[in-house]
């Protein structure tokens, strides 16, 4: 008989006891206790789209669980009715066929997929991405772009741009056009709502809105690389009288964006303060779309850099 090596042996003595053992217990109620320091954001909306997704979400929950609960209810039901105990059950060996049953069991479903695909194609047509909020003030427009592995927000109207922090003004809805500057992401802001991507070469189309003043978290959703775990920026969601205030501000501070400026900033780099630009050139965000300004490498082997605001290009 083959002899077993020692450190086998250890390893299926380990093995054993774990599966004697189990979960340790500290661990199953530490878990638990870990999760309640989350967010659940988009359960907690702060804008018109977000709650048109939560109102979506909870509707569609509420029809599923007219055929879930019922089905659970029936399966605890005749498993009790049928148990082995109970010698008032009735079994019916031959039974084959019950048009009453079948109508049940396929109507409810039917009408099930039917509610639902009612909800998801009214909800899906109202909240397109790229159809303009309903609102007395005119949008403000912003352009972003995804970099490796920061946020660029820039402000056409008012000429100044952000990097990894986004000022808007509350109560007013805001038209993003959203590219990348490297490989495919994606734009996420939870208490928003509607996540969408961006591509290089292409801009895509959004439109939120803050219903009130508030700091939002947003991020990438779309895993991207190295630096992408900080890949992140705040929504400052402010008065319109500090918005403007805020721009005014920007617009006394910092270097100014341009095409020099712009591929300095395109150098892979992680966990970016934000900082702002004062000004910024008219058209940069077109030149990147059609690639006039080539797009970055994408995720590469070495160490991105951990400064690229705009000082540390002198």
């Amino acid at each position: 008989m083959m002899a077993v090596p020692a450190k086998w042996g250890k390893f299926t003595m380990r093995a054993a006891s774990d599966r004697r053992h189990g979960p340790p217990g500290r661990l199953i109620i530490v878990l638990p206790l870990m999760l309640t320091g989350c967010q659940a954001a988009i359960l907690d909306p702060k804008g018109f789209v977000g709650l048109s997704e939560k109102t979506i979400l909870i509707d569609s929950l509420a029809i599923m669980l007219a055929i879930v609960l019922p089905t659970i209810a029936a399966t605890l039901g005749f498993a009790w009715w049928f148990r082995v105990s109970n010698m008032r059950a009735r079994y019916w060996p031959d039974w084959a066929y019950s048009g009453r049953i079948e109508l049940i069991v396929w109507g409810i479903p039917l009408l099930t997929i039917m509610l639902l695909g009612g909800v998801a194609w009214i909800g899906s047509h109202d909240l397109d991405p790229a159809t303009p909020l309903a609102s007395p003030s005119s949008p403000l427009e912003v352009q972003g772009v995804s970099m490796d592995w920061k946020w660029l927000f820039i402000y056409p109207d008012q000429h100044v741009a952000s990097v990894n922090q986004l000022v808007i003004p509350a109560g007013v809805p805001v038209h993003f056009s959203l590219t990348s500057a490297s490989v495919m992401n994606a734009f996420f802001v939870p208490a928003l709502g509607s996540m969408i991507y961006t591509m290089n070469g292409m801009a895509t189309q959004l439109n939120l809105e803050a219903g009130a003043p508030g700091s939002f978290h947003g991020l990438s959703s779309h895993y991207s690389g190295d630096g992408f775990s900080d890949m992140h920026f705040e929504v400052h969601a402010m008065p319109a009288d500090e918005f403007q205030a805020w721009v005014a501000a920007t617009r006394n501070t910092g270097s100014a964006l341009d095409t020099g400026t712009y591929r300095h900033l395109m150098i892979q780099s992680i966990a970016v303060e934000p900082f702002t630009y004062k000004d910024s050139e008219a058209g940069l965000f077109q030149k990147i779309v059609r690639q006039e300004l080539p797009p970055g490498p994408g995720p590469q082997t070495g160490t991105p850099s951990l400064d690229v605001s705009p000082r540390s290009a002198h």
